[in-house]
Protein backbone atom coordinates (compact mmCIF):
# COMPACT_ATOMS: atom_id res chain seq x y z
CA UNK A 1 0.00 0.00 0.00
CA UNK A 2 3.04 2.29 0.76
CA UNK A 3 6.88 2.64 -0.20
CA UNK A 4 8.12 4.80 2.82
CA UNK A 5 5.43 3.71 5.17
CA UNK A 6 4.83 0.13 7.36
CA UNK A 7 1.18 -0.17 8.82
CA UNK A 8 -0.31 -2.50 11.36
CA UNK A 9 -3.70 -2.49 13.09
CA UNK A 10 -3.66 -3.91 16.62
CA UNK A 11 -6.57 -3.60 19.37
CA UNK A 12 -7.59 -0.45 16.99
CA UNK A 13 -4.36 1.52 17.57
CA UNK A 14 -2.79 1.94 13.99
CA UNK A 15 1.10 1.39 13.93
CA UNK A 16 2.50 4.11 11.28
CA UNK A 17 6.29 3.59 10.79
CA UNK A 18 8.49 5.70 8.18
CA UNK A 19 10.22 3.02 7.03
CA UNK A 20 13.49 4.58 5.31
CA UNK A 21 16.42 2.76 7.54
CA UNK A 22 18.98 3.41 5.05
CA UNK A 23 18.38 7.02 5.17
CA UNK A 24 17.84 7.33 9.00
CA UNK A 25 14.16 7.76 8.26
CA UNK A 26 14.67 11.33 6.72
CA UNK A 27 11.32 12.50 5.20
CA UNK A 28 11.02 13.55 1.63
CA UNK A 29 7.84 14.21 -0.80
CA UNK A 30 6.95 10.48 -0.75
CA UNK A 31 6.86 10.34 3.06
CA UNK A 32 4.83 13.02 3.44
CA UNK A 33 2.34 11.99 0.65
CA UNK A 34 2.07 8.59 2.30
CA UNK A 35 1.70 10.02 5.80
CA UNK A 36 -1.03 12.13 4.81
CA UNK A 37 -2.86 8.83 3.22
CA UNK A 38 -2.00 7.36 6.16
CA UNK A 39 -3.70 9.82 8.56
CA UNK A 40 -6.71 10.66 6.35
CA UNK A 41 -7.33 6.61 6.99
CA UNK A 42 -7.13 7.11 10.74
CA UNK A 43 -9.86 10.25 10.55
CA UNK A 44 -11.77 7.52 8.31
CA UNK A 45 -11.48 4.34 9.36
CA UNK A 46 -13.58 3.17 12.08
CA UNK A 47 -11.73 0.21 13.21
CA UNK A 48 -8.64 3.02 13.70
CA UNK A 49 -9.18 4.24 17.31
CA UNK A 50 -5.85 5.74 17.82
CA UNK A 51 -2.37 5.86 16.26
CA UNK A 52 1.26 5.60 16.74
CA UNK A 53 4.07 6.96 14.51
CA UNK A 54 7.45 5.84 14.87
CA UNK A 55 10.31 5.15 12.51
CA UNK A 56 12.21 1.19 11.72
CA UNK A 57 15.38 0.22 13.26
CA UNK A 58 16.57 1.82 16.67
CA UNK A 59 18.41 4.72 15.46
CA UNK A 60 16.37 7.26 14.13
CA UNK A 61 12.62 7.84 14.47
CA UNK A 62 12.67 10.75 12.29
CA UNK A 63 16.97 12.00 11.48
CA UNK A 64 15.78 15.22 9.46
CA UNK A 65 14.18 16.03 6.04
CA UNK A 66 16.11 14.67 2.74
CA UNK A 67 18.41 17.46 2.36
CA UNK A 68 18.88 16.96 -1.02
CA UNK A 69 15.61 17.70 -2.37
CA UNK A 70 16.14 21.07 -1.00
CA UNK A 71 19.27 22.33 -3.41
CA UNK A 72 17.63 22.73 -6.42
CA UNK A 73 14.83 24.57 -4.86
CA UNK A 74 13.53 28.53 -4.91
CA UNK A 75 11.30 30.61 -3.43
CA UNK A 76 8.28 29.07 -5.08
CA UNK A 77 9.24 25.70 -4.73
CA UNK A 78 10.62 25.76 -1.32
CA UNK A 79 7.54 27.09 0.30
CA UNK A 80 5.24 25.24 -1.26
CA UNK A 81 6.84 22.16 0.11
CA UNK A 82 6.74 24.10 4.06
CA UNK A 83 2.77 24.69 2.92
CA UNK A 84 2.27 20.58 1.87
CA UNK A 85 4.15 19.37 5.21
CA UNK A 86 2.71 21.79 7.62
CA UNK A 87 -0.85 20.67 6.02
CA UNK A 88 0.05 17.07 6.47
CA UNK A 89 1.24 17.71 10.16
CA UNK A 90 -1.67 20.06 10.98
CA UNK A 91 -4.00 16.86 9.85
CA UNK A 92 -1.63 15.08 12.53
CA UNK A 93 -2.46 17.80 15.54
CA UNK A 94 -6.33 18.53 14.89
CA UNK A 95 -6.91 14.04 14.57
CA UNK A 96 -10.10 13.35 16.39
CA UNK A 97 -8.54 10.26 17.09
CA UNK A 98 -5.10 9.85 19.71
CA UNK A 99 -2.01 10.07 17.90
CA UNK A 100 1.35 9.31 20.29
CA UNK A 101 5.30 9.57 18.78
CA UNK A 102 7.10 6.87 20.04
CA UNK A 103 10.18 8.33 19.34
CA UNK A 104 12.99 6.23 18.91
CA UNK A 105 15.73 7.53 18.08
CA UNK A 106 16.91 11.02 16.47
CA UNK A 107 14.02 13.20 16.06
CA UNK A 108 15.80 16.03 14.16
CA UNK A 109 14.80 18.57 12.12
CA UNK A 110 11.14 17.49 10.26
CA UNK A 111 11.65 14.53 12.62
CA UNK A 112 11.32 16.71 15.40
CA UNK A 113 8.59 19.02 13.85
CA UNK A 114 6.87 15.52 13.45
CA UNK A 115 6.68 14.24 16.51
CA UNK A 116 5.80 17.45 18.12
CA UNK A 117 2.83 17.38 15.96
CA UNK A 118 1.22 14.21 17.58
CA UNK A 119 -0.69 14.67 20.53
CA UNK A 120 2.34 13.73 23.29
CA UNK A 121 5.63 12.03 22.49
CA UNK A 122 7.22 8.75 24.78
CA UNK A 123 10.87 8.74 23.99
CA UNK A 124 13.28 5.52 24.34
CA UNK A 125 16.56 6.47 26.58
CA UNK A 126 18.83 6.96 23.11
CA UNK A 127 16.37 9.56 21.90
CA UNK A 128 17.48 12.79 20.87
CA UNK A 129 16.05 16.15 19.62
CA UNK A 130 16.75 19.13 18.03
CA UNK A 131 15.57 21.36 15.20
CA UNK A 132 19.15 22.32 13.63
CA UNK A 133 18.23 23.97 10.43
CA UNK A 134 20.38 27.06 11.09
CA UNK A 135 23.48 24.66 10.47
CA UNK A 136 21.99 24.71 6.63
CA UNK A 137 21.20 28.00 6.50
CA UNK A 138 17.56 27.69 7.61
CA UNK A 139 14.76 27.37 9.89
CA UNK A 140 12.06 24.91 10.49
CA UNK A 141 9.65 25.18 7.82
CA UNK A 142 7.00 22.16 8.86
CA UNK A 143 6.04 23.91 11.89
CA UNK A 144 8.76 23.71 14.14
CA UNK A 145 9.35 27.34 15.47
CA UNK A 146 5.28 27.22 16.63
CA UNK A 147 5.19 24.31 18.58
CA UNK A 148 8.96 23.93 19.55
CA UNK A 149 7.61 27.06 21.25
CA UNK A 150 4.51 26.04 22.75
CA UNK A 151 5.80 23.36 24.48
CA UNK A 152 9.00 24.02 26.07
CA UNK A 153 8.74 28.31 25.88
CA UNK A 154 10.18 30.73 24.69
CA UNK A 155 13.18 31.43 26.04
CA UNK A 156 14.18 27.38 25.61
CA UNK A 157 13.27 27.56 21.99
CA UNK A 158 14.92 30.58 20.98
CA UNK A 159 18.32 28.68 22.19
CA UNK A 160 17.78 25.06 20.94
CA UNK A 161 16.38 26.85 17.00
CA UNK A 162 19.73 29.26 17.57
CA UNK A 163 22.32 26.94 18.71
CA UNK A 164 21.08 23.76 16.81
CA UNK A 165 22.04 21.98 19.96
CA UNK A 166 20.72 18.54 20.85
CA UNK A 167 18.63 17.64 23.74
CA UNK A 168 18.90 13.74 25.22
CA UNK A 169 15.79 12.00 26.27
CA UNK A 170 15.80 12.71 29.84
CA UNK A 171 16.00 16.73 29.38
CA UNK A 172 13.13 16.72 26.66
CA UNK A 173 11.43 15.11 29.92
CA UNK A 174 12.39 17.48 31.91
CA UNK A 175 11.42 20.80 29.18
CA UNK A 176 8.02 19.44 28.98
CA UNK A 177 8.88 18.12 25.09
CA UNK A 178 8.38 14.40 26.21
CA UNK A 179 6.06 12.76 28.60
CA UNK A 180 7.27 9.34 29.71
CA UNK A 181 10.74 8.19 28.44
CA UNK A 182 11.40 3.97 28.30
CA UNK A 183 13.82 1.41 27.28
CA UNK A 184 13.69 0.99 23.34
CA UNK A 185 12.07 -2.35 24.28
CA UNK A 186 9.55 -0.62 26.23
CA UNK A 187 8.71 1.82 24.16
CA UNK A 188 5.89 0.61 21.68
CA UNK A 189 4.16 -1.63 24.76
CA UNK A 190 4.02 1.26 26.85
CA UNK A 191 2.15 3.71 23.90
CA UNK A 192 -0.12 1.04 23.48
CA UNK A 193 -1.00 0.71 27.35
CA UNK A 194 -1.95 4.31 27.39
CA UNK A 195 -3.63 4.27 24.29
CA UNK A 196 -5.82 1.23 25.10
CA UNK A 197 -6.41 2.81 28.58
CA UNK A 198 -7.82 5.89 26.15
CA UNK A 199 -9.53 3.51 24.14
CA UNK A 200 -11.92 2.54 26.96
CA UNK A 201 -13.27 6.27 27.48
CA UNK A 202 -15.75 7.95 25.59
CA UNK A 203 -14.31 8.76 21.98
CA UNK A 204 -16.27 11.97 21.07
CA UNK A 205 -14.98 13.59 24.34
CA UNK A 206 -11.79 12.20 23.67
CA UNK A 207 -12.08 14.58 20.16
CA UNK A 208 -13.48 17.38 22.28
CA UNK A 209 -10.09 17.15 24.40
CA UNK A 210 -8.12 17.39 21.75
CA UNK A 211 -9.96 20.36 20.01
CA UNK A 212 -9.82 22.41 23.41
CA UNK A 213 -6.39 21.52 24.01
CA UNK A 214 -5.04 22.38 20.90
CA UNK A 215 -7.22 25.75 21.13
CA UNK A 216 -5.45 26.50 24.68
CA UNK A 217 -1.59 25.54 23.23
CA UNK A 218 -2.44 28.25 20.37
CA UNK A 219 -3.30 30.86 22.52
CA UNK A 220 -6.97 30.93 20.63
CA UNK A 221 -8.99 34.06 22.44
CA UNK A 222 -11.98 31.54 21.92
CA UNK A 223 -10.59 28.80 23.42
CA UNK A 224 -12.94 29.36 27.00
CA UNK A 225 -16.44 29.76 24.68
CA UNK A 226 -15.43 26.84 22.23
CA UNK A 227 -15.15 24.74 25.64
CA UNK A 228 -18.34 26.11 26.68
CA UNK A 229 -20.27 24.99 23.53
CA UNK A 230 -18.48 21.66 23.28
CA UNK A 231 -19.19 20.86 26.96
CA UNK A 232 -23.11 21.06 25.95
CA UNK A 233 -22.42 19.01 22.75
CA UNK A 234 -21.53 16.43 24.61
CA UNK A 235 -25.15 16.25 26.73
CA UNK A 236 -26.39 15.84 23.22
CA UNK A 237 -24.44 11.99 23.04
CA UNK A 238 -25.81 9.16 24.23
CA UNK A 239 -22.13 8.31 25.25
CA UNK A 240 -22.75 11.08 27.91
CA UNK A 241 -25.86 9.36 28.85
CA UNK A 242 -24.14 6.11 29.30
CA UNK A 243 -20.99 7.36 31.14
CA UNK A 244 -23.18 9.41 33.59
CA UNK A 245 -25.75 6.40 33.74
CA UNK A 246 -22.92 4.16 34.61
CA UNK A 247 -21.19 5.81 37.23
CA UNK A 248 -24.31 6.04 39.42
CA UNK A 249 -25.16 2.83 38.73
CA UNK A 250 -21.42 1.51 39.74
CA UNK A 251 -20.63 -0.06 37.08
CA UNK A 252 -18.18 0.25 33.70
CA UNK A 253 -19.42 2.41 30.74
CA UNK A 254 -19.90 0.91 27.15
CA UNK A 255 -19.01 3.84 24.99
CA UNK A 256 -20.01 3.74 21.23
CA UNK A 257 -18.71 7.01 20.53
CA UNK A 258 -22.81 8.04 19.31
Amino acid sequence: MYTTLLTELEKGTLVITVNRPDKMNALNKDVIEELGKAIDDVYTNEEIKSAIITGSGEKAFVAGADISEFIPLGYAEATALAKKGQNTFDKIENAPKPIIAAVNGFALGGGCELSMACHFRIASTNAKFGQPEVNLGLIPGYGGTQRLTQLIGKGKAMELMMSADMVGADEAKALGLVNHVVTLEELLPKAKDILQKIHMKAPLGISKVIACVNDAAKCNPLGFSNEITRFGECFTTEDMKEGTTAFIEKRKPVFKGK
